[in-house]
């Protein structure tokens, strides 16, 4: 395995000790620091870290070195809700929220989900993957090193299938960290309009065995929302998946108070992700599990509706993730700084409690915090070199100056 030594680090940011795998609360409002320091990967791992006073490394044993010409060194962006598998673009969407249309007036005129899924079923799983392709290197070049990818644009069995399979190929041919998600509950396909009760009997005795079995999933997903799936059937389709080992990850509380909070916690999910209407019960439910709520504010910010309290949810206590939702329809951004300084600007976090939550939190959303998501020895080198900046508050401040200068994926500059 060969050595890389990251010299002339201004500073060295978002350091946690092994066991730390979420911030929570008043915890998030720190990053740990080390400034003139140095960095040493060993093969694909983090090995170790220090200040220049003496303890770096001899340049004799190194194969490499990255010179970070007085740039800060974090941790990769970790975006643990992304739709980046798709057919095509939705500008026509686009304008006709800007003259008014709702999300849901242009679901129910036949837009939104389903339009993506009659594009992706006309579309070969090549064709497919090349498009997917250059969003994957759109975001890694944007800092992004470990990112979640669900399915939903298929509503079939095959189609499905066929999304699920692009993304097991991005995740053999792309040094970054990725997890899969079946949405086969994104929305009733065409073929079942009208028989959403038959819809969900398709999804847990058609589509979740078939993607069990092939070993295709890490985690299940359900729209748990006003005009698409009730709490009893998510519920459903959250036991028929567990069978297959496939953990949930719940759309919830973004047009409504819909109960996906309730069934989220009582399933052990991961995270619950959009909440732009949680309530004050929903923070009391997440107070006591496990579940990690994840905002998307960039969803907020594309379709000018209200922001997830991510403030009022840390100042309660409760660990907070920020993801990007990258869409076609109603977030088409996979840009996790730009997530970062919304999550400051809209949602009154401080930068360090933003930062938190789009790396060590938003990792941990993934069920991967244990690998990435933070500078800590033994971890995969993830990593940003940024250009020399002023601070670490002007990464969300100067939102879109390209402060970016290098992205390491598993120890290799990429």
């Amino acid at each position: 395995m060969s050595t890389i030594l990251i010299t002339n680090i201004r500073t060295l940011a978002g350091i946690l000790p092994a066991d730390c795998q979420r911030l929570l609360g008043k915890e998030m409002s720190h990053i740990e620091t080390i400034n003139d320091a140095w960095l040493l990967i060993d093969g694909d791992k983090i090995k170790d870290f220090g200040t220049n006073d003496g303890s770096m490394p001899s340049l004799s044993d190194i194969d490499k070195v990255v010179d970070a010409a007085g740039g800060f060194v974090l941790p990769s962006f970790c975006d643990s809700h992304t739709h980046i598998v798709y057919a095509g673009s939705r500008e026509g969407e686009f304008v006709d929220k800007i003259q008014g249309l709702s999300y849901e007036e242009i679901a129910r005129r036949g837009g939104g989900i389903l339009n993506s899924a009659d594009r992706l079923h006309d579309m070969s799983e090549d064709e497919l993957y090349d498009q997917a392709t250059v969003r994957v290197c759109e975001v890694i070049s944007k800092g992004t090193g470990c990112i979640e990818i669900k399915s939903g644009y298929g509503l079939t069995v095959e189609d499905e299938l066929k999304m699920l399979r692009v993304i097991r190929r991005i995740k053999n041919s792309f040094p970054l960290e990725v997890r899969s998600t079946f949405l086969g509950a994104h929305a009733v396909g065409r073929a079942f309009a009208g028989r959403q009760a038959d819809y969900v009997n398709h999804v847990v005795n058609d589509m979740i065995p078939r993607v069990g079995e092939e070993q295709l999933a890490d985690f299940v997903d359900v729209f748990c929302d006003r005009g698409f799936f009730t709490p009893d059937e998510t519920a459903r389709i959250l036991e028929a998946a567990a069978q297959y080992g496939m953990r949930p990850k719940i759309h919830g509380q973004e047009l409504a108070d819909s109960g996906g909070v309730e069934v989220a916690v009582a399933h052990d999910a991961l995270s619950v992700d959009h909440l732009e209407a949680m309530t004050d019960r929903d923070i009391e439910l997440f107070l006591h599990s496990s579940t990690m709520p994840t905002a998307l504010p960039g969803t907020s910010f594309f379709l000018n509706m209200p922001f997830a309290p991510v403030r009022k949810m840390i100042d309660s206590g409760l660990a907070v993730a920020v993801a990007s939702d990258y869409n076609p329809g109603s977030t088409p951004s996979g840009d996790m700084k730009f997530v970062v300084s919304l999550a400051c600007i809209k949602g009154r976090l401080m930068p360090a409690e933003a930062i938190n939550a789009a790396t060590i939190n938003s990792a941990a959303a993934m069920a991967c915090s244990d690998i990435v998501g933070s500078i800590t020895r033994g971890k995969v080198a993830n990593l940003i070199i940024t250009r020399p900046i002023p601070s670490i508050d002007f990464i969300p401040y100067a939102y879109t100056t390209p402060v970016i200068d290098k992205v390491i994926l598993r120890g290799e500059v990429v």
